[in-house]
């Protein structure tokens, strides 16, 4: 509660340093849902921050799950990226709600742990699908129009949503995956087959969920008949969208790709980034707009 008050506030001021043009174009705020089930034998009450345009609706939705590293900067506000997205797909006429998976179950990031304990394939999915019911039951909400947007871990999710035995109504019209792991998927026994319109972004130079796999996966979905489609950025590491992070390295984060499973580089690659942004607004005013 503590960390949800100090962002309220910091929203709070945010809005005081904007034009009032600016400030009324959508509305922020927390709300919260029930998780679809127990996590270590205990309720969950989801969080979510939530980006509404002004006006009654029905507008579509994107729902927007974020990586292993939470949605939160260490010092305990929104990591600017995932707002600035939200702030975005608003601008655009969408509603935008970003949803905490971890802190509703004890956990700040994930990103370091060899054993992690909140799964892409399971509780990422279900928050995705409890986030979509929410919406359904919001009457501005244009319910048969919500699409899911989700980075590293929560692409990883979100390409785990979109399989077709994943699938709880009201169901994704569409979805995008920023440099999601697709090493498992496109190594299954059961081709990948989303059941909606999906869009991959991958950096070619991504040494923690590298492209490779993920072109795989798109050549199996397409063989069988789904759409899949992937945009490669040559030069670009994982999380090249993110807004004022450097080229690093992070020596002790968990990477399946490495023999000893740590360490990844990870920085913004700016031309990728505005190229990312403009494919992702394309692709759902076409699935979600028209």
């Amino acid at each position: 509660m503590r960390t949800r008050s100090r962002i309220q506030i910091l929203l709070f001021f945010l809005t005081l340093l904007v034009p009032p043009f600016a400030r009324a174009a959508y509305d922020v705020e927390w709300v919260e849902f029930p998780a679809l089930k127990a996590f270590n034998g205990e309720a969950v009450q989801l969080s979510a921050l939530q980006f509404r345009p002004k006006g009654s609706g029905p507008i579509p939705a994107v729902v927007l799950l974020h990586g292993c590293s939470g949605m939160y900067t260490p010092s305990g506000y929104i990591t600017a990226s995932y707002r600035r997205w939200a702030e975005m797909l608003s601008e655009e006429g969408y509603v935008a709600l970003l949803v905490d998976s971890f802190r509703p179950r004890g956990h700040w990031s994930i990103c370091e742990l060899q054993k992690r304990p909140i799964r892409e394939s399971r509780e990422r999915v279900e928050d995705a699908y409890a986030a979509a019911q929410w919406l359904h039951r919001q009457s501005y909400v244009a319910s048969d129009r919500i699409g899911l947007l989700g980075w590293s871990n929560g692409g990883t999710g979100t390409l785990y949503s979109m399989r077709p035995g994943s699938k709880m109504e009201p169901g994704f019209q569409a979805a995008v995956a920023f440099y999601p792991g697709c090493r498992t998927l496109s190594g299954a026994k059961t081709p990948y087959r989303p059941y909606s319109p999906l869009l991959i972004l991958s950096g070619e130079a991504d040494d923690w969920t590298p492209a490779e796999p993920c072109k795989q996966l798109a050549a199996i979905a397409q063989k069988e008949g789904a759409s899949l489609e992937i945009i490669t950025y040559p030069g670009a590491h994982h999380s090249f969208d993110r807004i004022g992070l450097p080229v690093l390295y992070r020596p002790n984060v968990r990477n399946l790709n490495k023999p000893d499973r740590l360490g990844a580089t990870v920085g913004e690659h700016p031309q990728a980034r505005e190229d990312a942004v403009k494919r992702t607004l394309r692709f759902f005013a076409r699935t979600l707009k028209n």
